[in-house]
């Protein structure tokens, strides 16, 4: 079967290459064999591909690369729960080993505390990119007939589901009305979060680098967002690409919600000068540079003590995350019908990963293993 694989993934000779594997099988009662029908590209694949990010499984030197499943269960272990024919997609995160990690034990490896957890595709265990992939059913996620042409989608939808839930239950400390919120970028994860809280019924605002003239500007105009593009500014440790200047400064509004997920940390400073006062910041964004910048640090702890603000960061998911993910991308698509279909903009064979151009990718891209 067709993979596809970062070839010596710990050396500075790392490339990512389509390989010849043997089709896997099924060897115990809770497993299921997966016939993989495609696998999305986020961030995290563009750093494996192009920075050579990824580790292998232990005693390895390659990685089967992927962690955004959408497949069809073809064999199912008599204690699985599943059926051939079924659409599933799959967690990402599994445990830990150390019996003293309490989160991992109880099935919460999105919050392992030894940082010995594996992650398919991305750290110490193979990925969903080939034609074949045998799992384990306690970290298959069965998804609905009617959304199945959407199932590329839930592991994504999954991350925006977790930090949400954690920002709800951080805002339980207080009576919290939000009605506005900011979302730094709109990339796949940004256009994400956006439409979710579109859905939720709230005043949204979208903050990017992409053009007001942009795909993701028009999508983001057409469920009732408000977009402002920063293209053509500079960056700057202080002003974030004129972020405070445009709503605390010359609209005078703030928010009560702001999502990071860029991963640009100069957005992350300016984001508590729009911040209301009990509000939240939600991170979800990696930026894999050692970028220094000045902080204004006792301006953002006074304003953090004095207005009762918070700061999350959030990273995986669990497995009751992906169960809202699937609720809400239901909603989304009785809301904006054929909308998340449409933002699959690119496809590539296998044969195209290894020489894909990630600058050139619309809005979301997927790689199609079978059909």
């Amino acid at each position: 079967m067709k993979t596809i694989v970062l070839k010596n993934a710990a050396s500075e000779s790392a490339r990512i290459e389509v390989a010849e594997k043997a089709k896997p099988a099924i060897r115990h009662d809770g497993e299921v064999l997966i016939r993989v029908l495609s696998v999305g590209i986020d961030g995290t694949d563009k750093e494996i591909v192009t920075h050579r990010y990824g580790v292998p499984e232990e005693g390895e030197d390659d990685l089967i690369i992927g962690h955004e499943l959408s497949g069809i269960v073809e064999a199912a272990g008599p204690a699985s729960g599943f059926r051939p024919g079924d659409a599933v997609t799959a967690l990402v995160r599994r445990p830990c080993a150390d019996p003293a990690c309490a989160n991992c034990r109880a099935d919460r490896a999105d919050y392992c505390e030894t940082g010995a957890y594996t992650e398919r595709g991305i750290k110490g265990s193979h990925g969903f990119m080939r034609e074949y992939v045998v799992e384990d059913a306690r970290y298959v996620v069965k998804v609905p007939d009617d959304l199945k042409q959407l199932a590329v989608w839930v592991e994504p939808q999954s991350i925006f589901e977790k930090l949400w839930a954690t920002i709800a239950c951080i805002q339980q400390r207080f009576v919290w009305q939000p009605k506005r919120a900011l979302v730094l970028g709109s990339g796949p994860m940004g256009l994400l979060s956006a439409l979710s809280l579109r859905t939720m019924g709230f005043e949204t605002h979208v903050w990017s680098l992409h053009a007001g003239d942009s795909r993701q500007a028009a999508v983001l105009a057409g469920v009732g967002a408000e977009f402002r593009s920063a293209y053509g500014g500079e960056p700057d440790g202080e002003d974030g690409c004129g972020l405070a200047r445009h709503y605390a400064g010359k609209r005078g509004i703030g928010f009560d919600v702001v999502l990071e997920c860029t991963g640009y940390s100069p957005l992350l400073v300016e984001a508590h000068r729009v911040l209301n006062r009990n509000g939240i910041i939600g991170t979800v964004g990696i930026s894999p540079t050692d970028r220094r910048i000045p902080v204004p640090m006792d301006d953002i702890n006074q304003r953090m003590v004095i207005g009762n603000q918070t700061v999350v960061g959030s990273v995986n998911a669990s497995k009751a995350d992906f169960a809202r993910a699937l609720d809400r991308i239901r909603d989304m698509e009785r809301l904006y019908p054929g909308l998340l279909r449409g933002l699959v903009t690119d496809e590539f064979a296998p044969e195209q990963v290894p020489s894909l151009a990630f600058d050139r990718i619309g809005i979301k891209a997927v790689v199609r293993m079978g059909e």
